[in-house]
């Protein structure tokens, strides 16, 4: 219960199973396992944020418009540091992650004008299915997932 708190911040929403994301599909921009201590950090990727599913239909307080299929997936072997999922874009950016417990974890803004962060203080290891998403519709727009164990 502790470790649930601390891994989750007030914009970080946990809720069930979402109806119309399928985090058994194939990642779009790719995979990756990461170790505790991974270099280069920040480990970074190039997406299409954006997508015609509205986040909002996620339960809690997901949101942003998202692709069916994940964006991103990581396979993570934790460590003692922290893990944290960063967006930049010249628009607005939202995250929404399936973490390895099953639980979805929400961002909009939380890292500066427009860019989503979610922190996983303790992370737990497995695998991170990662959707960037576009707050407000109308197609996509492209913008830079960082990875980092540096809050």
């Amino acid at each position: 219960m502790k470790m649930a708190a601390t891994a989750a911040l007030l914009f970080t929403c946990m809720a069930g199973a979402a109806v119309a994301q399928d985090a058994s599909r194939t990642a779009t921009y790719g995979e990756i396992h990461l170790n505790a201590g991974f270099t280069p950090d920040p480990y970074t990727v190039n997406v299409q944020a954006g997508g015609n599913v509205n986040g909002s239909n996620l339960p809690g307080a997901c949101t942003g418009y998202i692709a069916s299929a994940p964006d991103f997936e990581v396979t993570y072997s934790a460590g003692s540091f922290p893990l944290v999922f960063r967006t930049l874009s010249s628009e607005d950016t939202t995250l929404i992650i399936n973490g390895p417990d099953g639980q979805w974890y929400c961002d909009d803004d939380s890292y500066g004008d427009g860019d989503a962060q979610v922190l996983f203080s303790r992370p737990m290891s497995g695998t991170y299915d990662i959707w960037v998403g576009k707050f407000g519709s109308g197609g996509t727009t492209p913008a830079r997932l960082l990875i980092t164990e540096t809050p």
